[in-house]
């Protein structure tokens, strides 16, 4: 891939919709909150293995791999890659190296995870990618930028210069508490080669316990496009809050100073946990991989094919396929919160 037809800058943030070598996985076990429930959790990490595989390699880490091995024995074991290192949690979209380019080359960037503003322990997650270098999974070192806390599903780039966020998240306490907004945008620009940061400030899911994630509420496509959640139900709590973010949406602008197309995805029907609290459930919670794109569905069918019918114009040179993601919605992540792709050219493969 010419990394160098993405930005003619030095640095840039790569988007999603490039070539990939692999999709990092973390395979649920009894010492995650998946306990009480890892048999259905499991069946989905199954299911989007299975779907990976076809496309990419896949990378796995676990304190006890030889499981995720078993399961997953019948796959080509050529393209599954399997790392015996401890975790907390398996959202490795927070956690999970970010992928630049850098004068042409890929490099991956290693930022601190506090687990959304130490709301839970993230001692060994925040040391998954230094292990993953430690055991020569990367072909260049690994990129130190643990002087900031930056969760991956927290930013989204069109592959053109900007970059998109929510001031809820970014700015949250507990997590970049002594760097001003003006200083922490200088810090994206620097490390991720942004030209043009969007801050939503609209725009919000009960039940979302990551301070308002961008990959939960808007994504960037190709052809200047942005997929959104929009409420039609007036008597929905979230009616109001995603008019207002759809309105801001229509006000943004690229780098170039071009608007985007605006696509907007239905929100689910309610879902709710046991204690009946409702869930972020949400279909922009997708996942782009190699001539695929991975829908969260939540057994909801005339929702779920209308979201997946809409994904599909919008990525029409790929295959779509849904992926049920009820039990991953139980711990408030969904598909795109757990998994991280990394880019072409990029592992030692």
């Amino acid at each position: 891939m010419n990394y160098s037809a993405i930005s003619a800058d030095s640095r840039a943030f790569i988007p999603e919709w490039h070539r990939q070598d692999a999709i990092l996985l973390a395979w649920p076990h009894p010492g995650t909150d998946w306990n009480y429930m890892l048999d259905q959790v499991t069946r989905t990490y199954f299911a989007m293995a299975e779907a990976i595989i076809p496309h990419e390699h896949l990378l796995i880490v676990s304190p006890e791999p030889s499981e995720a091995a078993r399961l997953l024995s019948h796959l080509d074991q050529s393209r599954i890659h399997y790392f015996q290192i401890p975790t907390n949690d398996t959202w490795t979209r927070d956690y999970g190296p970010l992928s630049v380019s850098v004068n042409g080359a890929p490099v991956l960037l290693d930022f601190r995870f506090n687990a959304w503003g130490m709301k839970f322990a993230a001692n060994h997650d925040n040391l998954v990618c230094r292990r993953l270098a430690q055991q020569n999974t990367f072909k260049t070192p690994l990129e130190n930028h643990l002087n900031i806390v930056l969760e991956g599903g927290s930013i989204e780039t069109d592959g053109n210069g900007t970059l998109m966020t929510t001031s809820q998240c970014l700015l949250a306490p507990n997590r970049n508490d002594t760097l001003s907004k003006q200083i922490l945008e200088g810090c994206l620009i620097n490390t991720l080669g942004c030209k043009k940061i969007l801050w939503l400030e609209n725009g919000h899911l009960m039940g979302d316990d990551t301070d308002g994630h961008i990959d939960t509420l808007a994504r960037f496509a190709p052809g200047r496009t942005i997929l959104y959640n929009k409420c039609y139900d007036s008597a929905d709590c979230h009616f109001a809050p995603l008019m207002c973010m759809e309105k801001e949406l229509s006000s943004f602008t690229d780098a170039s100073g071009a608007d985007y197309n605006l696509v907007p995805l239905p929100l689910p029907a309610p879902v709710f946990d046991n204690d009946g609290l409702r869930l972020p459930a949400t279909y922009a919670n997708f996942l782009i991989i190699n001539d695929a794109v991975l829908v969260p569905t939540y057994r909801q069918p005339e929702l779920d094919d209308e979201a997946i019918s809409i994904i599909r114009r919008v990525f029409a040179d790929r295959e779509i396929i849904g992926i049920d993601c009820v039990p991953l919605i139980q711990q408030h992540g969904s598909l795109h919160c757990a998994t991280m792709q990394l880019t072409e050219n990029s592992l030692q493969l």
